[in-house]
């Protein structure tokens, strides 16, 4: 772990296996309270120099870290291939958005402004001038998951060094070494102590800690639900940023170019096995194309190649365990008990779920509603868009939706009605960019990220306003030489 800007080992460990086969790859730490401790109270310094750090000092950081994650790819990705759930293809191209979210951050350092006021908008003002800047709050608590296990950490920690914040990061325990490695390569790129702390252990006693703890002003979490109410509630007042999941509706108009839309749709619903929160969970496919897209979204769905992750031939990998797997089976198997009808997949073997599609899914089925985090996705037909926006607001999530149409008004209605913090227009709920920003209502969390968005959810703005001892008004009318007008008592 690196703590206090030292790289510390404990005598508990914690394993960290390849979920593919269970092989043990590495152990990494087990911390305790006083490890904790220990960084937050180095945070709370570290925090406090570097608020005062000068832009191009911050710019350099993460610009410089940047280039290590990029001159040390192949390494980066083996790693998170290894640890997690990506083939080394998908893991390659996590990495180089990594490299690109650090970037992003650096450039948007040099950009975090504040604005003047025009104070004498109100009466009374007419001597005021004013501006706000923002500043950063000071200890970022950062709570990563394991299905991005280096570009989600990166997510969190760019934003909050460019804003001049410190920050802990406590990754997933499943997959902690892309996390360490991103660690590493601040640490070789000159971040001071204390300004990024990477501590492994179990989220239910040092997370729990860090959560609880006063010092630490904002909590950056991405994960399910249930564990994130139970950090608002443990955490108390402070600020949080949450991105708590989604159920990616898709909608297929008539007039959309069918091939485009069924290879977009199979990559968006199995790109990482599902195991994505914008993983494409319904599909909403107009009946005037519904004998045209279906057969080719099976094709798709059983073409995908399923197998060993470092296979450069493969598409898809395992779930994060077995467990998970199971999870996936069990809601798979309550959707079929209640009518619902497999078009390919289905089947589970250890952490391998097979890319799966299913029509006929009724509205009671688990599967309907919640977060299925597996590669699963529902096949429904529409007669009216208004239906189709209906069925993809009707669950308590709102992440990102997508509809594919060549009608501007149609996509422009999506738009506008769909409930949602992204609408993506000819292309999967899957598209994301690093500089956008991400998140949405309802369930699906509190707060945007993004690199600028998470930049102004990790500042503060604060105000600065000047009485000025001259009168600020309109210019004095123009007057003849031979004018006798006195100035105004006390003018200048």
């Amino acid at each position: 772990m690196l703590i206090a800007g030292t790289w510390e080992a404990t005598t508990e460990v914690i394993e960290v296996r390849n979920p593919q086969d269970g092989t043990l790859i590495d152990t990494v730490p087990r911390a305790d309270a006083a490890q904790m401790e220990r960084a937050i109270g180095c945070a709370v310094e570290g925090g406090r120099r570097w608020k005062r750090a000068p832009t191009y000092e911050r710019m350099n950081v993460l610009f410089k870290a940047a280039g290590v994650i990029e001159e040390r790819s192949e390494e980066f990705a083996r790693t998170i291939a290894l640890e997690g759930i990506k083939t080394i293809r998908e893991a390659r191209r996590e990495v180089a958005r990594c490299v690109e979210t650090l970037r992003i951050s650096g450039e948007e350092a040099r950009r975090l402004d504040g604005e003047t006021i025009r104070f004498d908008q109100a009466p009374g003002g007419e001597r005021r001038k004013g501006f706000y800047t923002r500043e950063p709050i000071g200890v970022i608590g950062a709570i990563t998951p394991f299905n991005d296990p280096l570009n989600l950490v990166a997510h969190k920690v760019g934003p909050a060094i460019a804003a001049g914040n410190a920050v802990i990061v406590k990754p997933d325990s499943r997959t902690p070494l892309s996390a360490l490695k991103l660690a590493e390569a601040f640490s070789d790129a000159g971040a001071p102590r204390g300004v990024l702390q990477e501590v492994t252990g179990p989220g239910s006693s040092v997370g729990a800690q860090m959560v609880r703890d006063p010092r630490v002003r904002m909590i950056s979490f991405t994960g399910g639900r249930e564990t994130g109410e139970r950090i608002m509630r443990d955490g108390g007042f402070k600020k949080y940023a949450m991105e708590l999941g989604n159920n990616a509706p898709v909608i297929v108009m008539p007039d959309a170019d069918i091939v485009d839309a069924a290879e977009a749709i199979v990559s968006g619903a199995f790109w990482a096995a599902g195991q994505n929160c914008l993983h494409v969970q319904r599909i909403f496919v107009h009946r005037q194309v519904w004998d045209q897209l279906v057969p080719l979204l099976v094709e798709g769905a059983r073409g995908y190649k399923v197998g060993d992750k470092l296979d450069e031939n493969t598409d898809m990998g395992p779930m994060i365990d077995e467990e998970a797997a199971a999870k996936v089976e069990v809601m798979v198997n309550d959707a079929l008990s209640k009518g619902a009808r497999c078009l390919t997949g289905g089947t589970r073997d250890g952490a391998y779920f097979m890319p799966t599609l299913l029509e006929g899914v009724p509205s009671s089925a688990m599967i309907y509603r919640q977060e299925v985090y597996g590669p699963v996705s529902l096949i429904e037909p529409f007669e009216e868009l208004d239906d189709a926006i209906e069925a993809a607001n009707a669950v308590d999530f709102g992440l990102q939706a997508a509809i594919f149409t060549k009608d501007l008004d149609a996509a422009f209605r999506a738009g506008e009605e769909l409930d949602y913090g992204g609408v993506v227009v000819n292309d999967s709920s899957d598209y994301r960019i690093d500089a956008m920003p991400f998140g949405g209502p309802k369930g699906s969390g509190l707060g945007r990220e993004g690199v600028r968005f998470a930049m102004e959810e990790m500042t503060e703005p604060k105000m600065l306003s000047f009485r000025l001892s001259f009168r600020l008004g309109p210019a004095a009318p123009e007057r003849s030489p031979a004018s006798s007008v006195k100035p105004e008592s006390g003018a200048t």
